[in-house]
């Protein structure tokens, strides 16, 4: 499939809307694509206009515009995002968790009686925070696999953390799993479910009936997990 995506006379209708409908916008022109389409891409905020390769700007623009309400209306629906703080309150593997600065304290940022202390000065809270809750992630997740790559006898090479905006998870043929940090804001039967269906891939590289089977004996919640993710998922993106 072709895409081409924000550039040539695409960028200059970009700007038409940016200019006359103060609205900033993502622009896709695809060869697949017959007829316009607009969607929201909760993880950028942004409004994402899917358009033919040779599509009329003039109408893609009256597009838009007849639909800006619809785009306003969407938008404001997402989470706002926001920065680690004092006080704030957040779930960490299913447990609520209260973010305690202090300030002349030592030992830079742990876990203590169910609330995160971070330590030192009040422009750092939100790095050393962040920074901390990857590391975590990699254990628990590390393990948590570990645990569940064991009862179907496969090995795993790797496991790696990252911030990815279009995915949860991932699993190489070389036996890599790749998860994104912000799964531990989840549920715990949430979190399970991803580990899971990641884990499932070492043995069967698809979605089949024998993929799926895997992932329910791994995981019996995992329907529920499956759902939860697709319908709340973008609320894991709440801190920057």
């Amino acid at each position: 499939m072709k895409i081409t995506l924000l550039t040539g006379r695409t960028s200059d209708l970009q700007e038409q809307i940016l200019q006359q409908l103060h609205l900033k916008i993502k622009i896709i022109r695809s060869s697949q694509a017959k007829r316009l389409t607009l969607r929201i891409d909760s993880k950028e905020h942004l409004p994402v206009l899917t358009m033919p390769t040779r599509g009329s700007e003039k109408k893609a623009f009256n597009f838009v515009f007849a639909h800006q309400d619809w785009i306003i209306n969407m938008l404001s629906r997402l989470p706002q995002e926001q920065k680690f703080c004092d006080n704030c309150q957040f779930s960490l593997f299913g447990k609520e968790t209260t973010l305690k600065h202090q300030p002349h304290a030592k030992g830079g940022v742990y876990m203590e009686n169910g609330e995160l202390i971070v330590c030192g000065h009040a422009e750092f809270i939100h790095r050393r925070t962040t920074d901390f809750l990857k590391k975590l992630a990699k254990t628990k997740l590390t393990d948590l696999a570990k645990q569940k790559a064991t009862l179907i006898g496969c090995p795993i090479n790797s496991v790696t953390i990252k911030d990815t905006k279009s995915r949860w998870g991932s699993c190489s043929s070389k036996n890599n799993l790749n998860f994104n940090w912000r799964i531990i804001f989840a549920p715990q039967y949430v979190i399970d479910y991803l580990v899971c269906h990641e884990v499932a891939h070492l043995l069967h590289q698809d979605h089949s009936p024998a993929f799926w089977k895997c992932v329910s004996d791994l995981c019996p919640q995992y329907k529920e997990g499956r759902q939860w993710l697709k319908v709340k998922g973008k609320e894991l993106y709440r801190f920057e």
